[in-house]
């Protein structure tokens, strides 16, 4: 009983813990929903007739819309509140997944438009999406705690990848392709209704606890949303102008466009990835998501470990900039091995060598934990969306580049020389570009950063 008692007592006094584990599980739902077209390729291509270009035009679609909707989606969840935005998002896309299965019973000419656009339209429903998380985190949690909550919601395409890729591939080897989309729309609808009713800011939270506020508070959580009011027109003016002066500032350009090359690994690992196994190393459909699932499984490992090694070196008082992109220069590093791949026969070799490159994509994966720590407190929403079109621009680059490239040059090897080049952009800009990390509003920032990493540039 006292075990038990003090599990209670635990539990009711980090709510915020609940928090990350619903945006964990709706962020796995979320990137399982981005998965299905990935897991459901081969089979649609073969009865739908489609190239390798035209299936990298059809995996770009989702990305199309997430890019063009990001600078809307910011406003609104400045506007409105990250946790109203979310929670309609959710319901939005699970249903627009599910009408995807409805495709199978389209003529074939029809067919490639209708997954085109209602692939676009789950893109629109999934813009706001990281945005929000981002700013649900910055009210929830300290900012010592910041990295690890991010890199827990991050982790989740790797987990998604674990679970679903094997399921996904089972279902659809069992009842067909169109059954993909119908279980995930069903899951996602589930789970956007649970976020609804649980999710709250800490300062309209009926059960949290004075201690955990106190705490988070003293940390530097935002405790609640600030929106624009409502009832006036909205200012396009001084939106473009906060982007304008966003874009300018040069550690921010260095982290959007490193996000747009670490967002390439990502978009490859979502879209091709399993094509590849099926395509290039001849697995099964059902071989090529159990495979799919150990590189998965690493990621994971990566993503959580970035994120815990981050602010434990905060907590020593090592220096934020330094926090941040050690873990981000490792993980890149270590992606770059999935070069090898191009130069080992057996399945096996390849698992590892993706593995070892899901491991550093995860790890250096802390670009939101960066930008919930540098954004200018009134722009926040603003900051992520521009950050997040950055990440959608290689969504559809990436997929678009390689399937062209497999289509001319029949193979795979080039595709994974054009993946690693850019985790050595990531690397480079950060390096190079970034500088020192702070907040451009905090009084503190006209002053740089005491602690350094070595050889890391001035601003």
């Amino acid at each position: 009983m006292k075990k038990i008692d003090s599990l209670r007592r635990f539990i009711a006094q980090h709510r915020r813990y609940e928090v990350i584990a619903l945006l964990f599980i709706m962020m796995i739902v979320n990137q399982g929903d981005r998965a299905t077209l990935s897991v459901a390729g081969a089979s649609v291509s073969l009865e739908l007739g489609l190239s390798h270009g035209e299936m990298g035009w059809l995996f770009s679609a989702f990305a199309w819309a997430y890019m063009l909707l990001q600078l809307p989606g910011g406003i609104a969840i400045d506007r409105f509140g990250s946790i109203k935005v979310l929670g309609v998002a959710i319901i939005a896309w699970s249903l627009l997944t599910a009408a995807i299965g409805s495709v199978a019973l389209m003529p074939v000419g029809v067919a490639f438009f209708a997954v085109f656009a209602l692939r676009f339209l789950v893109g629109v429903a999934e813009a706001p999406c990281f945005p929000a998380n981002s700013k649900i985190v910055s009210m929830w949690f300290p900012a010592a705690e910041r990295g690890t909550a991010t890199s827990i919601f991050n982790a989740s395409q790797y987990f998604a990848a674990v679970v679903f890729t094997p399921l996904l591939a089972w279902i659809s080897t069992r009842w067909g392709w169109p059954w993909i989309f119908y279980v995930m729309g069903v899951v996602g609808v589930a789970i956007g209704a649970v976020f609804i009713v649980r999710i709250k800011a800490p300062v309209n939270h009926g059960a949290l606890s004075r201690v955990e506020l106190d705490e988070i508070r003293s940390g530097g959580a935002s405790l609640q949303e600030q929106p624009t009011q409502t009832g006036q027109p909205h200012n396009w003016r001084d939106t473009w102008a906060s982007a304008r002066a966003l874009v300018g500032q040069r550690m921010f350009l260095g982290i959007y466009l490193a996000q747009f090359c670490i967002s390439t690994l990502t978009f490859f690992f979502l879209t091709w990835f399993p094509v590849y196994l099926v395509q290039q190393r001849g697995l099964s459909i059902l071989n090529a998501g159990l495979l799919a699932a150990v590189p998965a499984i690493f990621g994971f490992i990566g993503g959580i470990s970035g994120g815990l090694v981050s602010d434990w070196m905060l907590r020593k008082g090592l220096s934020l900039t330094l926090a941040r992109k050690l873990p981000i220069f490792i993980g890149m590093a270590l992606s770059m091995s999935m070069i090898l791949c191009n130069y080992v026969q057996t399945d096996a070799l390849v698992v590892v060598f993706m593995a070892l490159a899901f491991f550093g994509k995860g790890m250096g994966a802390l670009g939101w934990a960066i930008i919930a720590d540098v954004s200018p407190k009134r722009s926040a929403g603003m900051n992520g969306a521009i950050f997040n079109t950055f990440g959608s621009l290689a969504g559809i680059v990436t997929p678009v580049v390689i399937g062209y490239m497999v289509q001319s040059m029949g193979s795979f090897n080039g595709a994974l020389i054009y993946v690693a080049l850019n985790a050595a952009g990531a690397f480079i800009s950060y390096l190079f570009i970034v500088g020192p990390l702070h907040r451009p509003d905090d009084a503190a920032a006209a002053a740089p950063e005491q602690k350094l990493a070595p050889g890391l540039p001035a601003r």
